[in-house]
């Protein structure tokens, strides 16, 4: 019985998008470890940006900065 656990921020991801992650990655172990998508578990967590940090600097900080390429 696989379980994946996806980590996004919450930054607005519609429902559609979400089912699509679901779909993606059930299908994905289907493909290519054989496993049975009846028994796949996939669940979402929505982290608020303030929660998750990057290199020692809270996402939300970050995204106040310009992206480091510019």
């Amino acid at each position: 019985m696989p379980y994946v656990n996806i980590k996004i921020t919450r930054e607005g991801a519609t429902a559609e998008q979400k089912r699509q992650l679901i779909e993606g990655a059930t299908q994905l172990l289907t493909d290519v470890l054989g496993k049975n998508p009846k028994t796949t578990s996939v669940v979402i967590d929505e982290v608020d940006t303030d929660n998750w940090g990057i290199a020692g600097t809270p996402v939300t900080e970050l995204r106040k900065q310009p992206p480091p390429w510019l």
